[in-house]
């Protein structure tokens, strides 16, 4: 297939690094001589035929900005047979010979769906700040969560200490432990719950265990104390557990959701050069005649992967960081 018209779309949870991404398939299209379409709202953009066409004017300072300048949506529609003729006619009437999409799994399985109803080629780039996307190493967005989970925590344990208090911090991930285990570890949580050591089955046994934990740390005149929870673990979350601890236990505890903050924000160095990267690998990809894959990177070394491998969140949490964290530092931190 000759590439003559490339579109762009940003679809799901924004991450930081999705503008880059955008600048790079932008000036990377341009400098192959392919205009750049840029669709609004995610798949919305596709099924409302909004969009604009992306110069290199158009991302000219934006590589530091959080967000996405082309917005981003969830589209229950794309999950509709109507939807996905809707977005494929749009395609079709814009000339459109291939589809790039930074987003997540959500995202990248409406362009599986997509393709049924549209023959051009497709191409995913990994933007979350969750990095649950299989065979890629980091998605974009997600050092840059992680920072501002520990930048968060490091002030909030300013506080913990000075009063001599314990904290449960729920950090987002969705149904990933990777941003939990990376922010309690590198924030020194005397306590990490998260989806690889916590089942809702041995809610009342966990809840014993870091009753048991806690109050041996107060024992030792430990000024404070930390709990990193994963956000859609615990049975409630943060505010459930710390009235339970208060409830069977008689300690204080003060729940913190940082939620939404880790999302948004100047994305690091970090994303920024991963984000660049990948949206040059992208579009390079769809010259050689890729299709249905998405970019990912593997030691430093950019690689494609089939489209439906990438959804399969077959790759978990290193299991040296779980292992680190229960058999070593939880039980030195005591």
């Amino acid at each position: 297939m000759t590439i003559k018209n490339i579109a762009v779309l940003t679809s799901g949870g924004d991450a930081p690094g999705m503008n880059a991404a955008i600048r790079a398939v932008v000036l990377a299209a341009h400098h192959y001589a392919l205009p750049t379409i840029g669709f609004f709202s995610g798949y919305n953009g596709l099924i409302e035929a909004s969009s604009t066409l992306l110069t290199p004017a158009s991302v000219n300072g934006i590589i530091h900005r959080g967000g996405t300048i082309l917005k981003s949506a969830r589209c229950p529609a794309m999950l509709t047979e109507q939807g996905l003729k809707s977005a494929a006619a749009t395609l079709r009437k814009e000339q459109i010979d291939a589809l790039i999409v930074i987003g997540g799994d959500g995202s990248f399985n409406g362009l599986l769906a997509l393709n049924k109803y549209w023959s051009g080629a497709i191409i995913g780039i990994p933007g979350t700040i969750d990095n649950d996307i299989d065979g890629t190493d980091f998605t974009i967005g997600f050092s840059t969560a992680v920072n501002t989970g520990i930048e968060a925590i490091d002030k909030i344990r300013d506080t913990a200490e000075a009063f001599e208090r314990i904290f449960i911090v729920e950090v987002m991930g969705r149904r990933s432990g990777h941003i939990t285990f990376n922010v309690g570890i590198a924030s020194a949580a005397e306590q990490i719950l998260s989806f690889e050591n916590f089942s809702q089955a041995d809610e009342q046994e966990k809840l014993s265990h870091l009753a048991k934990e806690i109050k041996q740390a107060q024992h030792n005149r430990h000024a404070s104390y930390i709990i990193v929870i994963a956000e859609n673990l615990w049975p409630g979350g943060a505010v459930q557990l710390a009235k339970q601890l208060k409830q069977t236990a008689n300690i204080d505890c003060t729940a913190c959701i940082l939620g939404y903050i880790q999302r948004g924000g100047s994305p690091v160095a970090k994303d920024r050069i991963l984000a660049t990267k990948m949206g040059v690998a992208a579009v390079q990809a769809l010259i050689a005649g890729k299709n249905n894959v998405m970019i990912g990177e593997r030691n430093n070394q950019l690689l494609t992967v089939p489209l439906d491998v990438a959804v399969q969140h077959k790759e978990k949490v290193s299991e040296s960081l779980v292992s680190a964290q229960e058999s070593i530092l939880a039980l030195t931190a005591q």
